[in-house]
């Protein structure tokens, strides 16, 4: 991870110490929070395990430094922690438990079993973005602005939340029960270990902007997207990361 990080990390220090002669910059500090709505792409992995998640709900919060090279133009370096993951509600699919190996002694038990219940994977990022920030006024208070670029992230906890009773099935037609009645299925477990410990991507964001004071109080949308499949096995299929995030926040400026 460190061999990940500490370049990325340079070279934003390097872009942020920049002399200001050379670029008539000033450094603002902002803080930020707000909602996450991450969701857990599966590409076309085809894996049942991985398929089929919807949007969860989760925070997103950080610090950043904004080092102006004029008055439009703009490098951000963020410290945030991002909510990820998603949820299924309904009917899917898992890896058939040695347990229940006994139902199939004359043949090979399937790779699947099927039943309906909840699960909430929840996934906790601390990342790193570096983004190339534009800015337009429209007014002497009120402004407008974008940024976008790369991150890197390491993975701060994980775990897959279950809740719930079904009867299990062998096939996904569920036209072959494994069991007489309904079996629980609520527990939490810690995935961390079944996981890569880092990831990368593109984050962006547009906002407005207001002029309050010595600072400015702020609104943004945006979103991001990891670009590495974040399973270390095969067996739990293939998923990115992603989350549309809404925050508000409070920048000051300290000098030009």
């Amino acid at each position: 991870m460190r061999k990940i990080i500490l370049p990325f990390l340079s070279t934003a220090i390097i872009l942020m110490v920049a002399t200001e002669k050379d670029f008539g910059q000033d450094l603002w500090l902002g803080i930020k929070g707000g909602l996450s709505i991450p969701n857990l792409s599966s590409g076309s992995s085809g894996n049942p395990v991985s398929t089929g998640y919807s949007s969860r709900l989760g925070p997103d919060f950080g610090a950043y430094v904004q080092r102006k090279f004029n008055s439009r133009f703009s490098i951000v370096v963020q410290l945030e922690y991002s909510s990820q993951g998603g949820q299924k509600n309904g009917e899917q699919a898992f890896a058939t438990p040695s347990q229940y190996q006994a139902f199939f002694p004359t043949g090979e038990a399937p790779e699947y079993l099927y039943a309906n219940y909840k699960s909430v994977a929840k996934l906790n990022y601390l990342m790193l973005p570096i983004l190339v920030r534009y800015d337009l006024p429209l007014g002497d208070k009120l402004g407008v602005y974008g940024a976008v670029g790369p991150f890197v992230s390491a993975l701060v906890s994980a775990k897959n939340v279950t809740s719930g009773s079904s009867e299990i099935y062998a096939d996904q037609a569920e036209t072959e029960p494994l069991t007489q009645s309904p079996q629980s299925f609520a527990s939490s477990q810690d995935i961390k270990s079944e996981l890569h410990q880092f990831d990368g991507g593109i984050s962006g964001f547009v906002g407005f902007s207001y002029l309050l004071g010595t600072g400015k109080i702020f609104i943004e949308g945006g979103g991001n997207y990891g670009l590495f499949n974040i399973q270390k096995y095969t067996s739990d299929g293939k998923n990115n990361t992603g989350a549309g995030v809404v925050t508000v926040g409070y920048t000051i400026g300290l000098g030009k």
